[in-house]
């Protein structure tokens, strides 16, 4: 996995014009990634996500901010804060700023992460692009959607069952009642009636 995801990782890093070659930021996103209180936010999460992302990348506006902002947004995965898209944000642009990029395109990256909270639809271009890639998922195979939800279950396994089943319920329902799941006609027309049979599936 790893010689697998350095390429897209040097890409992006050189693209946005960060100096040195970034292997120990790398390192440190592997190991979050790695933490044993994920099941889903993991490296085949990160994986999948850069992958779907290289399919797409000619829609992006400023495709190494992207690909950057998709390594950083779920660096931070603390299962009981509510804070760690800000967090992760945060630490990205830190990172950038102290490798010599330019404050507007870190604080840019910063603003990709946190359309990832999922709170509103995003309405930049390239953050449209970011969090359909992000929510690829819904769009899964049934099996692979299924995995997906065993993962998420998983990662709250504190939960009891009943509390679980009710939240995760009305989260689903919530990106089922929207009008349009992905925002760019690349992803829409891929995976929007799939993710809808899925959701309504896993909601019914």
């Amino acid at each position: 996995m790893r010689e697998h995801l350095q390429p897209s990782w040097q890409r992006a890093w050189r693209g946005i014009g960060a100096v040195g070659d970034g292997l120990a930021w790398f390192e440190q996103l592997l190991a979050c990634y790695r933490e044993p209180q994920r099941h889903y936010h993991t490296l085949q999460h990160l994986g999948e996500c850069l992958a779907a992302f290289d399919e797409a990348r000619a829609l992006a506006h400023r495709p190494h901010e992207v690909e950057l902002a998709l390594w950083f947004h779920d660096a931070i995965y603390e299962l009981k804060r509510s804070d760690n898209e800000a967090r992760s944000a945060d630490w990205a642009r830190e990172a950038l700023v102290e490798a010599g990029v330019d404050a507007a395109a870190a604080d840019r990256v910063h603003a990709l992460i946190m359309a990832t909270r999922h709170d509103a639809v995003p309405q930049d271009a390239d953050a449209q692009l970011l969090v359909d890639v992000d929510l690829g998922i819904l769009g899964a195979t049934p099996d692979r959607f299924a995995e997906y939800e065993d993962q998420i279950r998983s990662e709250y396994a504190f939960v009891p069952g009943w509390l679980f089943r009710h939240k995760r319920r009305e989260i689903l329902r919530g990106f089922l009642d929207r009008p349009r799941l992905y925002s760019t006609p690349h992803f829409h027309d891929r995976l929007e009636a799939r993710a809808r049979e899925n959701l309504a599936r896993a909601v019914s």
